[in-house]
């Protein structure tokens, strides 16, 4: 007798843990751990995954296994040991770790039916409903409601006639393509070529199409590839010369591209002397982490691509992790140049198909190397011999929904469990890994030169307040302007940076003041001008452009702020002769767009490439030669403690897109605070100097890397119910750790409302606290259970987001 313990797909404390099920006879040579299970669970049928297979059990009643959902594991045995550690680390539910490293398409869907409850004839019930199962045994439980018959469909289940079932379903379809290949023998063909007569040429090459490649050929390529008319294939078919099947194909996102193969470049001796530690931990097996700290266009990508190649060598596999943002074809085509098809890509512009066919290449061993976004920390090897995260600083790394992971924390993990080493590249690293690399827990690896030995861009910050009070109201600083107008004039190219997208930021009254709000969160609308709507980035909920002010009822009401749509529409005016490719949310939502818009500006189709934070990373055009930042202040002043650097890294980050090839680049800022540090040192491009004013004032105030940080979060529908529960967590918090932890709250968190649910919040700053993760698992467990009461409580451990 066999036993499984199964993870069940309930994400709830009381269902935490292990659930023991017989394995029928017909199932113990599938049936192993990380293999997803349909399994009986209440009234219902859910999936599961395997945990372990055992002998006995504590438990004498046992149901069976319904079913596996797979032939082969979905998780190997370190990726099972990993979800436990994962929902350990972040306070999570195994079942959500788990779901965590599976490809969406692999996620169960449930779907409800109704059902004559077997051995039940079709006349006991009332005539009305017998309708109903006139032509079949089960029905759609959507369709029922939609039609009304739910209230009778309940009475007849309270008689025991009807019963309720749920049935899992994938939401995976493989795709299939119909195939034809040769049904006889070589021979046989030969004397079929020549017993054709003369007018059936067609039929002929076929034929000897297939004498000369006996492979399988897909159907639609054989016509389009040779002209071959589908009813001559048709006619060999039906004589038993071909046959035809249908076989399963990957979708591969990347089928109509070539991509050019490259060679390793000769490293500078500062890329061989940043290159020989890693390539010695490589050799000796070793887990370490390197901080590859490297000023922008100083080379790191050769060297992430040499260390790939040097660990491919030895029969091993790398995980490359870059910022979702930064998937830019760039870096595809620098990979499959250089590794071909031994590279799968995860990121979220591909298709749910697309990313299960890429995740299924990984576990069948077919590729050595994935690019990817954070959750490509998950790829299911099984000899990884590299991880490398490239911008290790930036925050997309870290997930804001259950569980709360932090890809950099994954990856050193799983290094340590494959004895690698773990590589983490950035201009502008974080404060907690740059100090980590000072105190030598970290091995840092220094790039302080430009690869070319070209200088790095020079800076020239503008301060907006004088340009007002010059009478300048335009978006743009004449500064900035007469670089634009000199660069189209050279036909060289300009990056304009912005980090907001929309028109407008907001709609104000001038003669009242009043500000355009949503009404379910605490946040001000933003105008889109293309829809004509005001729009709540929080919530979703959209209204009219109002011609006057609800509360006053002024004319004067105006749109304030800037947003990529108004530059758009403004240097239409100032410079029609310019052409403009804007990137934001809102251009790159379609499939391909990303992709699409950066080729057309890469092939010179226009002079200025306008865009959002997506366009600050990663991005290398030999003819860009000046970036313009019109708001520096934008992140400068969120209440946020990490908001200093931020801003510092995507300026730094921004100005690093110019003159990264042989044309010299200059960078304007335009700010109203220019005094800050972060935008003054972001204009030196000194890191250094900006780590030690960052680190001091973190010392201050003790923050990370100084102290962790640990955030608990609390809504409902109710004001008081929420404070009253953030008082009551952030006492018990407080009797529960030592004197030197330091915990805040309770107070509103900085946008207090979204979605009708009142926000409010305790911060735990703290360095040693080997009880904390008890104490707030305990208060996850003890007013998780008052969700029904609408309450909802979420704890965040190395929180990225304080909003």
């Amino acid at each position: 007798m066999k036993i499984a313990s199964v993870i069940v797909d309930v994400p709830a404390k009381q269902t935490d843990r292990s659930f023991d099920y017989l394995i029928p006879a017909k199932w113990e040579n599938i049936i192993q751990p990380g293999i997803r299970v349909i399994v009986p669970f209440g009234p219902r049928k859910i999936q599961g995954f395997v945990k372990e297979i055992k002998s006995q059990s504590d438990f004498e009643k046992l149901k069976e296994i319904s079913e596996p959902m797979d032939l082969y594991p979905a998780l190997n045995p370190e990726l099972m040991n990993l979800g436990e550690w994962l929902a350990d680390h972040t306070l999570s539910f195994k079942i959500s770790a788990y779901q965590a490293m599976l490809p969406a398409a692999l996620k169960a869907k449930y779907v409800k039916k109704i059902r004559l409850v077997p051995g039940k004839g079709i006349e006991v019930l009332p005539e009305d409903i017998q309708q109903l199962f006139h032509e079949t045994s089960e029905l759609d439980w959507d369709q029922s409601v939609q039609q009304g018959f739910i209230s009778a469909l309940q009475k007849e289940a309270s008689k025991g006639h009807v019963e309720v079932i749920y049935q899992v379903k994938e939401r995976v379809k493989k795709k299939s393509l119909l195939f034809v290949y040769p049904a006889v023998k070589a021979e046989k063909l030969k004397d079929e070529i020549g017993s054709l007569p003369a007018r059936a040429s067609k039929q002929k090459e076929v034929l000897e199409h297939f004498l000369q490649n006996s492979k399988p050929v897909e159907l639609r390529k054989l016509i389009s590839a040779h002209q071959f008319s589908a009813s001559s294939i048709r006619g060999l078919v039906s004589r038993g010369l071909l046959a035809e099947k249908e076989m399963e194909v990957y979708r591969d996102p990347y089928e109509n591209r070539t991509f050019e193969r490259t060679n390793p470049f000769v490293l500078t001796e500062e890329q061989q002397n940043a290159i020989l530690p890693i390539l010695e931990a490589n050799q000796a097996e070793k887990h370490e982490v390197f901080l590859l700290y490297g000023v922008t266009g100083s080379g790191k990508t050769e060297i992430y691509l040499q260390s790939i190649q040097d660990v491919m060598e030895k029969g091993k596999e790398a995980i490359m992790l870059v910022p979702e943002i930064a998937l830019t074809p760039l870096m595809v085509n620098r990979f499959k140049g250089r590794f071909g098809d031994q590279v799968a890509v995860l990121h979220s512009g591909l298709s749910a198909g697309e990313k299960y066919d890429e995740w299924r290449k990984i576990q069948r061993k077919e590729v050595k190397v994935v690019v990817g976004a954070r959750s490509a920390v998950f790829a299911p090897f099984e000899n990884l011999g590299l991880i490398i995260i490239d911008e290790e600083h930036e925050t997309s790394y870290k997930q804001e929904e259950m569980p709360r992971y932090h890809a950099r924390d994954v990856a050193i993990e799983r290094a340590r469990n494959y004895q690698c080493p773990v590589i983490l590249g950035s201009a502008t690293p974080s404060l907690e890994s740059f100090a980590r690399a000072q105190k030598g827990v970290y091995h840092l690896l220094n790039l302080p030169n430009r690869m070319n030995q070209q200088s790095l861009p020079s800076v020239e910050i503008i301060d907006m307040r004088e340009e007002l009070r010059q009478g300048n109201r335009s978006m743009f600083s004449k500064v900035l302007l007469e670089k634009l107008r000199d660069r189209v004039e050279k036909g060289q190219q300009t990056v304009l940076f912005l980090n907001k997208r929309g028109h407008s930021s907001f709609v104000m009254c001038r003669d009242c003041g009043y500000v355009l709000n949503c009404p379910h969160c605490d946040i001000s609308l933003t105008y889109h001008r293309a829809t004509q709507r005001m729009k709540c980035h929080y919530c979703g909920f959209e209204d009219h452009v109002p011609l006057n002010c609800p509360d006053c009822l002024s004319e004067h009401i105006r749109f304030f702020g800037t947003g990529t749509q108004k530059v758009e529409d403004e240097l239409g005016k100032i410079m029609p002769e310019a052409k403009v490719i804007r990137m934001d949310v809102d251009t790159t939502s379609r499939k391909g767009s990303h992709e699409r818009l950066l080729r057309d500006f890469q092939d010179g189709k226009a002079e200025i490439l306008l865009g959002t934070q997506m366009i600050a990373k990663g991005l290398d055009f030999p003819n860009v030669t000046l970036v313009g930042v019109l708001t520096a202040d934008t992140m400068l002043h969120l209440p946020d403690f990490r908001s200093s650097e931020k801003t510092f890294q995507l300026l730094t980050q921004v100005s690093g897109r110019a003159g990264r090839h042989t044309l010299p680049g200059e960078v304007v800022i335009q700010t109203y605070s220019p005094e800050h540090y972060s935008v003054e040192l972001a204009g030196q491009q000194d890191f250094d100097l900006f780590y030690k004013q960052e680190m001091m004032v973190r010392k201050l105030h003790k923050y990370p890397p100084f102290y962790y940080i640990a955030l608990v979060t609390v809504s409902h529908e109710n004001l008081m119910a929420a404070v009253s529960t953030t008082e009551k967590i952030t006492n018990y918090i407080r009797n529960h750790v030592s004197e030197d932890a330091v915990v805040l709250g309770p107070v509103a968190s900085p946008i207090p409302r979204i979605n009708d649910r009142y926000r409010y919040q305790c911060l735990i700053k703290y360095k040693r606290e080997p009880e904390l993760g008890t104490t707030l698992k305990y208060v996850l467990d003890r007013f998780q259970t008052e969700s029904n009461g609408g309450l909802q409580v979420s704890v965040d451990v190395n929180p990225y987001i304080l909003m």
